[in-house]
């Protein structure tokens, strides 16, 4: 099926080539799909809430806690944990979008589908499946096992969380349209890539990808989405709700090195868990496909 936001950003950027993104996704789990899935420790995951309020979060395990039974049919065996903006809301089905990414290897996968609880563990029912290049992606290696903490909610950003984004290296976003599911995917670049300005703004950079323009189509039809940034030194989990626009001004994007497009979020809530990332994982090295840029913060967060 035609999805108009993402045939409308593909026209606009360009793109002639006709059933080019979801349309042409399938829905079945490859095996070599379901032997990816079963070597994975993380998760990531994007939903929304009963108000339309998106949001994205982590679950993460060893190696076996993600298994495909079946071609149609993943299965996470762990829930969002309390205090996640997610946690409860797959009491009832609803659509979801799941990344999982192994960073040492720089390989990713999208699951897109219904999910819904089953007991302790998280059934979703597929309807895209595919991988993505490994454009982007600084390598990182499993070190070892956090202890959760508390949540933390407000809606602004304080100045430690500002710092944060300000050095990070890499964040997950989750979109969704209606009648088009969800969806969550990776952003990442040198540090400083992603831009704050004051406490509810952030800007950040649409390199060159795939041109299948998933998450901008979603965007076009809905600005509601949800951030993850991941400290992944210490385990920390912040977690941001709010609304994006993207911005298509050619000399505004021409200020930024490797831009195409700039994309700003205003910042509605935030949530931030200590340990909610339930690992921590050490750096390895930036991708050599980050457009050059400040590299002065360092990988490891300071808030």
């Amino acid at each position: 099926m035609l999805h108009q936001g993402e045939h409308t950003v593909q026209r606009r950027a360009g793109l002639t080539r006709d059933r080019w993104g979801s349309a042409r996704v399938g829905a079945t789990v490859p095996p070599v799909a379901a032997d990816f899935a079963g070597r994975q420790r993380l998760v990531v995951i994007a939903a929304a809430d009963d108000a339309g309020a998106a949001w994205t979060g982590v679950i993460t395990g060893p190696p076996g806690f993600v298994a495909a039974p079946d071609d149609r049919t993943l299965v996470v065996g762990r829930l969002p944990a309390a205090g996640d903006p997610l946690a409860g809301l797959f009491d009832a089905e609803r659509d979801i979008g799941i990344l999982m990414i192994e960073p040492g290897s720089r390989k990713r996968m999208r699951v897109n589908g219904r999910a819904g609880r089953d007991g302790d563990r998280l059934l979703v029912r597929t309807a895209q499946v595919y991988s993505n290049c490994p454009k982007y992606i600084q390598t990182r290696t499993y070190a070892n096992e956090t202890v959760r903490g508390d949540a933390v909610a407000g809606g602004e950003l304080t100045a430690g969380q500002q710092r944060w984004i300000a050095g990070a290296d890499t964040f997950f976003i989750g979109t969704y349209a209606p009648g088009q599911g969800a969806d969550a995917s990776h952003r990442g670049g040198n540090p400083g890539f992603v831009t704050v300005t004051g406490d509810r703004r952030l800007t950040w950079p649409d390199y060159t990808g795939n041109a299948m323009y998933m998450t901008l189509g979603n965007l076009e039809l809905e600005p509601r989405c949800g951030l993850l940034f991941l400290d992944w030194e210490n385990g920390d989990t912040l977690h941001l709700t709010g609304r994006a626009r993207v911005d298509w001004d050619p000399d505004r994007a021409a200020t930024v090195p490797g831009a195409k497009r700039l994309v700003d979020f205003s910042v509605e809530r935030v949530v931030q868990i200590s340990g909610g990332m339930g690992q921590r994982w050490a750096f390895g090295e930036y991708s050599r496909f980050n457009p050059e840029g400040s590299k002065e913060a360092s990988s490891a967060t300071a808030h």
